[in-house]
């Protein structure tokens, strides 16, 4: 099994889209690339303690590869605006990708160049060493999955799963549901 440390926007976002995937076995929403430790969902939330939220995922590369979790990854937000996707604002919201070793370096820098020439705006997205990650409180695992009728989930998470689903279906676990 191998880690991977991904901020790409809200954290219930991030959980929802990449839990799906098959070889994948978890996915936990934190907190990474601060200065504080132990950081609440409050303190990250003020922009004070300069952490991300971002997701930890647990994955099998034999079932699926980094790269596939990075194109995923390029796919399901907007890596050209900074400190922001959509209208959650601030760094915690940044696009960042934390490497756990040279070769997943390697392969998030070649990333964001095959995937610029698709973007009108130049990728944003950080590519930094991954440092300690904070599990989240509680209450906001799976909380999409927990609150699906909800106005946030089904405004903003609903339409990436949606993406999901319809541009990754040979990526997905089976018998998921959208």
């Amino acid at each position: 099994m191998e880690t991977a440390t991904f901020a790409n926007g809200c954290f219930w976002c991030t959980e929802a889209v990449f839990k799906r995937l098959r070889g994948v076995s978890d996915v936990k929403p934190g907190y990474i690339g601060g200065s504080v430790a132990n950081p609440t969902y409050q303190q990250v939330c003020n922009g004070n303690t300069g952490h991300a939220e971002a997701i930890q995922i647990t994955f099998d590369p034999n079932e699926i590869s980094y790269d596939d979790l990075l194109l995923v990854f390029f796919k399901t937000h907007d890596p050209t605006t900074l400190n922001r996707q959509g209208a959650d604002v601030g760094t915690q919201y940044r696009s960042a990708i934390f490497y756990h070793s040279d070769a997943q370096k390697a392969s998030a820098e070649a990333a964001v160049k095959k995937f610029a020439p698709e973007f009108r705006s130049p990728i944003v997205t950080q590519i930094v060493p991954a440092t300690d990650f904070f599990v989240a409180e509680n209450y906001h695992h799976d909380y999409y999955d927990l609150n699906r009728y909800q106005p946030y989930c089904q405004f903003v998470i609903d339409p990436k799963v949606q993406k999901l689903y319809k541009e990754f279906k040979d990526k997905l676990k089976e018998g998921v549901k959208a």
